[in-house]
């Protein structure tokens, strides 16, 4: 995710060690007793990204929970993000007073069922992807951005947001996509001036689809 990401943000990456690491208390209590193997390790992978994000930071070791609805719970003075896909996990971790919001998304390449192809995308999406160059799983790309589309705007607004309120374009060329919030969501916004527009990088590897995305201060 480094490459995605500016400079004035942390990032971490799994190593094989990290599946297995060591969670501290307070992460233990939000994963449960009987969370199933690979979302044990799948989390204590991104814990330990976590912190090791937030060193780099210079930030001490502490715990990074969970909210109810599974985001992760960073510091006060910090914003970050954490992404899992089998055998992929990664966080990033950035100082408040330099970024607003932060996200990212890691997908494995996949064809996506009819049903998951509504559900996640516009009808005029799904055209733009047709009409792009055989270069790339479009549909994933797609998918991943709206993924972190959602990770930007939730710590910011504090409301869900739909796969169909944000309508992606995606440049293959400059490796870029562009998200704009649909007008009824941001009349809807409980706080003053959401972010109407999120733009941010993306990354096609042999095997996984990156995203990431910032929001810079007001």
């Amino acid at each position: 995710m480094r490459d995605l990401l500016p400079p004035e943000v942390a990032v971490a990456v799994a190593g094989g060690d990290d599946w297995d690491g060591q969670l501290l208390p307070a992460e233990r209590a939000c994963l449960g007793e009987r969370a199933v193997e690979r979302r044990r390790r799948d989390f204590t992978a991104g814990r330990v990204c976590a912190r090791r994000a937030l060193a780099r930071l210079g930030v001490p070791a502490v715990a990074v929970p969970a909210a109810p609805d599974r985001s992760p719970v960073w510091p006060p003075g910090v914003v970050g993000t954490i992404t899992h896909t089998p055998g992929y996990c990664a966080a990033a971790a950035a100082r408040a007073d330099e970024i607003r919001s932060v996200g990212m998304d890691a997908e494995r390449h996949r064809e996506l069922n009819p049903g998951v192809r509504r559900l996640v995308g516009l009808p005029e999406e799904w055209d733009d992807c047709a009409r792009l160059p055989d270069t790339a799983p479009w549909p994933v790309v797609l998918f991943s951005a709206k993924e972190t589309v959602y990770k930007v705007w939730h710590p910011v607004v504090g409301t869900w947001l739909d796969f169909h309120d944000a309508r992606v374009e995606l440049d293959p060329d400059s490796g870029l996509f562009t998200a704009r919030i649909s007008p009824a969501r941001l009349d809807a916004a409980p706080v003053p001036d959401p972010p109407a527009t999120v733009t941010g990088r993306f990354a096609v590897d042999a095997d996984v689809v990156r995203t990431a995305a910032i929001l810079l201060p007001r």
